[in-house]
């Protein structure tokens, strides 16, 4: 049986392990309706000083009048224990309850951050997710996945924590400027790449020249539910979702660390999608004719990466702090085909090293 089926555009989605998920005009009054059921003692609103500008004010006239608005300072280096300490700070200074809501608002730092806050203040307290960009709204807004980088290691501390609704309100998409678009748009890709064949022939055609974004992410978000409906805490299958991710990781954790040359995430898997879909063809998984669509497609779309020769080594070893690894032993996620993905793929430093000196020669 596939993994995922294509379903209708205006179908709604069910539930993943009581987690309900709206899309389109009915999201934010869907979270209103949640802000508002009895019991419901307290009201804050997580948002990064981008959010905060361009989002907060469409979501603020939907809101308890009493509600707390915290602040985080944007960007990956910002997604930290210090950031997680503040937003306990305040927590505790309004005197929240385990019957609160702590409503995230925004994209991948503020979701994984604020589900993560969430989940040990007080040991648990409710959480609804607002992603605001692309890659938050196809990925990491969806399934529970929450953390904070650590030590230079990307999300490597932690916990599966379903929020209680995640409502996806696509014209936030409208804020975001095209780089960030397109880096969340790798995530849309790597969907095709693991679970559907078709869906990647068709991008293929239109790129990011797409007239209804709200039709790409109800049919991503598909994707995904499906696969964390399976195997929520990522003991199977949802490795299939690390596609890309054991290179990309590593290369942007290192370039993190490098003043001044820091990446979006979706850049990072877009390069990590590459090598990996590079060490397939090495393992005798995938053809090279798939490997040359792959790369056609991502090259038309993305910039590449900028590192030399020399750094390769380094940046594959990072690749040893992985999460999906077990040991010693580097567990990878690869393709069999296009639109067929295939994870607990055992691959070396090396390998990842020759991976990414094959990208750099491209």
């Amino acid at each position: 049986m596939p993994l995922w089926h294509k379903r209708s555009r205006k179908q709604n989605l069910a539930p993943v392990n009581n987690s309900s998920i709206h899309i389109g005009s009915d999201a934010l009054p869907a979270l209103a309706q949640l802000l508002q059921r009895p019991g419901t003692t307290h009201v804050a609103v997580l948002a990064d000083t981008n959010t905060a500008r361009l989002c907060y004010p469409r979501l603020q006239p939907l809101l308890p009048d009493n509600h707390l608005l915290i602040e985080i300072s944007a960007g990956e280096e910002h997604k930290t224990l210090s950031t997680c300490e503040r937003v306990w700070a305040e927590l505790t200074e309004h005197r929240f309850d385990r019957h609160s809501v702590l409503v995230c608002l925004g994209g991948g730092v503020v979701t994984d951050l604020g589900g993560f806050c969430a989940a040990l203040y007080k040991r648990g307290i409710r959480c609804a997710v607002v992603p605001t960009t692309l890659l938050a709204q196809v990925d990491a807004g969806i399934g529970g996945k929450t953390g904070v980088d650590f030590q230079g290691f990307k999300n490597h501390l932690g916990v599966f924590q379903l929020p209680e609704a995640v409502c996806i309100e696509p014209e936030f998409l409208t804020t975001l400027d095209p780089r960030e678009l397109r880096a969340g748009y790798a995530e849309v890709v790597k969907h095709w790449l693991i679970a559907d064949a078709d869906a990647f022939m068709q991008g293929r055609n239109y790129g990011l020249f797409v007239d209804d974004w709200a039709a790409v992410v109800r049919e991503s978000v598909a994707v995904k539910q499906e696969i964390v409906a399976q195997d929520p805490l990522e003991r199977g299958p949802r490795k299939l979702l690390n596609f890309g991710h054991t290179v990309g990781h590593a290369l942007e954790s290192y370039l993190l660390g490098q003043a001044g040359r820091a990446i979006l995430h979706g850049e990072a898997i877009a390069a990590g999608m590459v090598c990996e879909a590079w060490l397939s063809v090495q393992k005798g998984l995938l053809t090279e004719s798939e490997l040359d669509k792959i790369e056609t497609f991502l090259f038309s779309v993305y910039d590449k990466v900028q590192f030399v020769t020399l750094e390769t080594e380094a940046i594959a070893e990072l690749a040893r702090q992985d999460k999906k690894n077990q040991g010693d032993t580097i567990n990878c996620t690869l393709l069999e085909a296009i639109g067929r993905g295939v994870y607990d793929q055992p691959v070396t430093v090396a390998e990842l090293a020759d991976s990414l000196r094959y990208y750099h020669r491209l």
